[in-house]
């Protein structure tokens, strides 16, 4: 059953979406994949890119191919190589087609997939945000006008009815992208990686940044390093009341003294102030002994914790 034209039930298609929807009922894994793959594709620790307009038109081109290889690897679990070679995967025994692009819901349908089931994906670093749906590329469905490689997209109409799984769902912020201009410069403006780390913390104070961030404003091979106490941002930043935060060995004080949420591969730096314990204060957490909470803008500068 390739074709749905009759408007039959498409058992095929509602199975491939539900093995897609029980994989990752949430979004987390396709957003993961969305940010590692813009990241991938940057390779800010060499070049120290963060953004799409960087990039050249042959790496933009290239996007596609990455995000299509990182999917079949992170959904092992549910998607097995095509076995019809003109097609991607393999999922719940049907053959389907992955295309990404750009512009939402613009794929471009080759001859060899009009009637074959597709996973369509888009995503925007700028508006931070990502699109997944299952579909198929019925005949009915596709424009008549042909290119010259007599590729065909979905028809306005089409693209109306297209039922998203996710449907521009948060992808994880690329921080350098959206601080200020000005930010931007007074970070990359300075001479050493330690202090473009230094800089990149005071700028995105309150504000959670990623791994790859660090890594693109440090470009040197050891980056987290330049985190760490002993020398690193940690021991920098500590006379300035801030200390940094990372998802994997500080989520829960971060939750109690910002209400933010991170990943094991986020950073979040605060500045603290002391504070008097009380809940009805507001968000405060208890490190080493007292109590903290995050600084007001007239709140006095005062040594920050160690926070290991």
């Amino acid at each position: 059953m390739k074709q749905n034209d009759c408007g039959q039930s498409d058992v095929e298609l509602e199975l491939v979406r539900k093995l897609v929807r029980d994989a990752d009922p949430t979004g987390e894994r396709f957003a993961r994949v969305f940010r590692q793959t813009y990241y991938l594709l940057y390779n800010g620790q060499k070049t120290g890119r963060y953004r799409w307009d960087q990039l050249y038109k042959t790496e933009k081109t290239h996007f596609g191919t990455l995000i299509e290889i990182a999917i079949r690897h992170e959904f092992s679990d549910i998607i097995a190589d095509g076995v019809q070679k003109h097609l991607d995967y393999r999922i719940g025994g049907n053959d389907v087609d992955c295309k990404f692009s750009m512009n939402k819901a613009s794929w471009m349908i080759p001859v060899e997939a009009v009637g074959e089931i597709i996973i369509g994906l888009h995503s925007s670093d700028e508006d931070s945000c990502f699109s997944v749906c299952v579909e198929r590329a019925s005949e009915n469905r596709l424009t008549q006008g042909t290119n010259r490689d007599r590729k065909r997209t979905f028809t306005k109409k089409a693209r109306s009815e297209i039922e998203w799984i996710f449907n521009d769902a948060p992808l994880p912020v690329n921080r350098l992208l959206h601080l200020s201009e000005d930010a931007r410069d007074e970070i990359f403006s300075l001479g050493s990686g330690q202090k473009r780390v230094n800089e990149f913390f005071r700028q995105s104070l309150g504000l959670v940044v990623n791994r790859e961030d660090i890594a693109t404003v440090a470009q040197q091979k050891d980056y987290m390093k330049r985190v760490r106490g002993n020398g690193g941002a940690r021991t920098a930043l500590r006379p300035e009341g801030i200390v940094i935060l990372t998802g994997k060995y500080h989520s829960e004080l971060a939750f109690k003294l910002s209400r933010q949420k991170l990943r094991p591969d986020e950073l979040l730096a605060l500045r603290l102030a002391p504070s008097d314990g009380k809940a009805s204060r507001g968000s405060q957490a208890s490190i080493e002994g007292a109590w903290w909470k995050v600084a007001e803008p007239d709140d006095p500068i005062v040594e920050a914790p160690n926070v290991k």
